[in-house]
Order: C-alpha cells, then sequence, then structure tokens
C-alpha cells in the first residue's frame, strides 16, 4: 500500500528528462499573456453572459465579481507553484509533489476532465457564431446541431476541433503566434462593442437587480427535479468564463525564463481578463434587458443587431468565428501537456509522452485531445459541457491551494520566485470558494463528475498504481 505515499521530490521533478520525453523551451512572456487571455476571453464572455444573466438577472455581474475573487485567490497560489516547480503538469505536478501520487492521479484526471470540455465547450459556441457560415455554404440542419437540438451532430464543431489539434501538433511557437494574433483580433472587437453600446445605456435595466436572489430553486423536468438558479448558480456556470490562466502553468517546461514569465502570464492575464469581463457584463445590461438577451445563444451579437448595428455586428460575429479557436489552442495545448506528463510518469502508457523531433510538440497526445473534443462537441449541448468542466476545474484549484499550504509548512525555507501574498488567507479562501462554487452547480452534474472519478480511480488501480515511474523505482 505504499503508493498512498508516494511523492515526487520537487528537485527531481525539475531536473528535466531525456530529449525523446523532454519538451522545447520556445515561449517568452507575451506568448504566456496572449495564451492566457486567449483563454479565457472566449465563451465565457460571447456566449455565456447569456446564460448567466437568465439565472441571475442583472446580479450576473455579482457573479462575475464572485468567480473572479474565487479565481484570483487561485491565480496566485498558481504564480507561486509554478515558478518553484517550473514543469509542465500544472496542478497535478503540484499535487504530486505536495499530496502523493493518487491525489496526484485525482487531480490529473480532473484537468483531463476540464481541458477535454473546455475546448468541445468552446467548439460549440463557435459553431453557433459560425452556423450562419456553414447554412449559406450548404450544410443541412442536421449536421449543424447536436442530438439535443434535434440534428445528428454539430459538424462545425468537430472540424474545429481538428483543426486546431492540427495546428498545435506543428509547433509550439508557431501555434502561440498564431494565437497572439487572433487574441488582439478579439479584444479590438470587445472594444467596438463597448463603444457602440455605451451610447443606449440605461440604467433601468439594473432593476430588479437580483429577481431570482443568491440562490434558489426551481422545478425542472416532469420528475419534479429542482433547478439551482440566482447570483450563485450563475457563478458557478460563470466560474467557466474566468479560468484559463492556468493553461499557462503547463507551459512552464516550454518557457525561457519561468521563473519572471510564468507570473506575469499568469496574474497579468488575469487581472486583464477580470477588468474586459466586468465592462462587457454592465455594458451589455445596460444596453438590453437581461431576459431578453438571455435567450440568445450568441448575446453581443443579438445586443447589436438590437440597436440597428446590423453589419457591425456580423462583423463581431465573425471575430468570434476568427478568434474563439484561441481559447480551444489554449486548452488543447494545456490538455495535452497534462496527457503528456501523467503519461512521462508511468500513469498513462509511457509510449503516449513520446515527443515529435521535428516539432518538439507530443503529436500523438494532441491529436487524441482533438479526437476526444469532437466527439464531445458533436453530440452535447454548451451548458451541460460547461458545467462538468467547471466540477473539474473547482477540484483542481482546491489542489492547487491545498499544496500553496503543505509545501509553506513542510518545506518554508524553499526558495520562492513569486510569494502568495497572506497565504494564510487567500489559500484557504480559494479553496472555500471553490467548495461553496461546487456545491452550487446542479446535483446532475456533481453525479456525473463522481462518476467519472470512479471510472478514473478504475484506471489507476488497474494500470497507473503498478506502472507509474516511482512503483517501478520501489520495486528495482
Amino acid at each position: 500500500m505504499s503508493f498512498w505515499t508516494r511523492r515526487k521530490a520537487i528537485d527531481t521533478i525539475t531536473a528535466g528528462h531525456a530529449d525523446s520525453h523532454q519538451l522545447k523551451k520556445t515561449l517568452s512572456w507575451p506568448h504566456l499573456v496572449a495564451l492566457g487571455v486567449g483563454a479565457i476571453v472566449g465563451t465565457g464572455i460571447y456566449t455565456l453572459t447569456g446564460v448567466g444573466a437568465g439565472l441571475a438577472g442583472p446580479g450576473v455581474i455579482l457573479s462575475f465579481l464572485i468567480a473572479g475573487a474565487v479565481c484570483a485567490c487561485a491565480a496566485l497560489c498558481y504564480a507561486e507553484l509554478s515558478t518553484m516547480i517550473p514543469a509542465s503538469g500544472s496542478a497535478y505536478t503540484y499535487s504530486y509533489a505536495a499530496m502523493g501520487e493518487p491525489v496526484a492521479w485525482f487531480v490529473g484526471w480532473s484537468l483531463i476532465l476540464e481541458y477535454t470540455l473546455v475546448c468541445a465547450a468552446v467548439a460549440v459556441g463557435w459553431s453557433a457564431h459560425a452556423h450562419g457560415l456553414f447554412k449559406m455554404i450548404g450544410f443541412p440542419d442536421a449536421l449543424l446541431a447536436g442530438p439535443h437540438q434535434g440534428g445528428l451532430i454539430n459538424l462545425p464543431a468537430v472540424f474545429i476541433s481538428m483543426a486546431v489539434a492540427g495546428l498545435l501538433a506543428l509547433g509550439t511557437r508557431e501555434s502561440a503566434t498564431v494565437n497572439m494574433v487572433l487574441v488582439f483580433v478579439k479584444i479590438i472587437a470587445l472594444v467596438v462593442f463597448v463603444v457602440l453600446c455605451l451610447p443606449a445605456f440605461n440604467i433601468a435595466h439594473f432593476t430588479p437587480f437580483m429577481p431570482n436572489g443568491f440562490q434558489a430553486h426551481v422545478p425542472e423536468g416532469a420528475a419534479g427535479d429542482a433547478a439551482k438558479i440566482g447570483v450563485m448558480a450563475a457563478a458557478s456556470l460563470i466560474f467557466f468564463a474566468f479560468y484559463g490562466f492556468d493553461a499557462v502553468s503547463t507551459a512552464a517546461e516550454e518557457t525561457k525564463n519561468p521563473k519572471r514569465d510564468l507570473t506575469i502570464g499568469i496574474v497579468g492575464s488575469m487581472a486583464a481578463c477580470t477588468a474586459i469581463y466586468m465592462i462587457v457584463a454592465a455594458v451589455s445590461i445596460g444596453a438590453s434587458r437581461t431576459e431578453i438577451f438571455s435567450k440568445s445563444e450568441a448575446p453581443l451579437v443579438f445586443i447589436l443587431e438590437s440597436l440597428n448595428h446590423g453589419k457591425i455586428a456580423q462583423l463581431v460575429a465573425l471575430a468570434a468565428v476568427v478568434a474563439l479557436p484561441t481559447v480551444i489552442l489554449a486548452f488543447m495545448y494545456g490538455q495535452s501537456r497534462i496527457f503528456f506528463v501523467m503519461a512521462r510518469d508511468g500513469l498513462l502508457p509511457r509510449a503516449l509522452s513520446k515527443v515529435n523531433a521535428k516539432t518538439g510538440t507530443p503529436v500523438m497526445m494532441t491529436l487524441l485531445t482533438g479526437v476526444l473534443s469532437a466527439v464531445l462537441s458533436g453530440l452535447l449541448s454548451l451548458k451541460d459541457i460547461a458545467e462538468l468542466a467547471n466540477a473539474g476545474t473547482l477540484w483542481a484549484f482546491i489542489a492547487v491551494g491545498a499544496s500553496v499550504i503543505l509545501l509553506r509548512l513542510r518545506e518554508p525555507n524553499r526558495p520562492r520566485v513569486f510569494s502568495t501574498p497572506f497565504w494564510q488567507v487567500v489559500a484557504p479562501a480559494g479553496i472555500l470558494g471553490c467548495l461553496y462554487l461546487f456545491v452550487s452547480l446542479p446535483a446532475k452534474t456533481q453525479l456525473y463528475f463522481l462518476y467519472a472519478h470512479l471510472i478514473g480511480a478504475v484506471i489507476y488501480l488497474a494500470y497507473g498504481m503498478r506502472k507509474s515511474v516511482l512503483a517501478q523505482q520501489e520495486r528495482a
């Protein structure tokens, strides 16, 4: 039963690996900030703003604030751990050092759930904006929507998932450069939206501010199940719109100067995106009542059209079509690296951790991630995907907060390039905030999360527990 106590030493994690299992250092801080902004600003602001407003009304502003505050605590913890342990794997790697192999597997499985589902959710959001283009080309309705909408498969979502996977397989730096350009396009589109909507701003749209309170339950479905609504229900969903900075930490091993650049990338992208979200959400509510635009899958485009900015609305929709793939790119990048590191540690087949000598990327894992995302995005709805992705992320964030606390107590004198300010408050606050948001998720989502991790536990007990590198070292 020694697997319960297996932990990786931090010095061993940062010592490096054989060339065939070592990622190339090609990224600098501008790439990391763009990766973070590209991951954070996406489906959340272009699509989920409407869903959140439907749950909380104008109080969705508070939902953004609450979700942002929880993520800010997590971001500070990530900044400390990523600069202290500059290796790929994100929360999985930190948990391996702080809490041991079984917890690391659980966290890694949560990250796989998070990243794969995020890619799928954004692909569905992208498809909603690209629907008109594919319709114009001549695609039948049955191939433009998943079974939940009466179609066969959401083919545009499948297409964009595989296209991004192909780009990532070509090389990290090449992907990061394309990402920077597309992030610029995305930010310009949001600036245009704000400028055009400000003249129509009406403070009366913010009344009543919280029509559904902080948390309430309403009957849902023929079985009489209770659905959660209100500010906290919206926050637990909108939380999806904030995370993405954790994808920056997965780039640690490929960063030229990780001790400086990771802090800039994580904290900088989080601060910038929080400001963007609050401004866009407030302007959206001021320009249109929440009960109206919340019914649209593309709320920003809907609001512009309702203000008679039809041509600009088309351009914003086009910008979303062009730029939303940056979110898929960032999370698919992170997912492939999580898969890669778990395989390198032996918890998944080691053959999957081979790095292509020409591109310096784990091609097999990248394409596998693309296929998983394509299947999910082709068949499931945006809301179900986003909520389940949130569950995985929340537990990863909890693990990061716990890792900061444990390593502070166990190794207080270890050098820390970036230290989480007031870690005794920030880390526990992040943990408690994530637990509360998890409880605020629908019961169905929590149940699916449990099922997914029971499957993960079976895989670990049947394979990872015996095949991990640490297990083999114990037997040697």
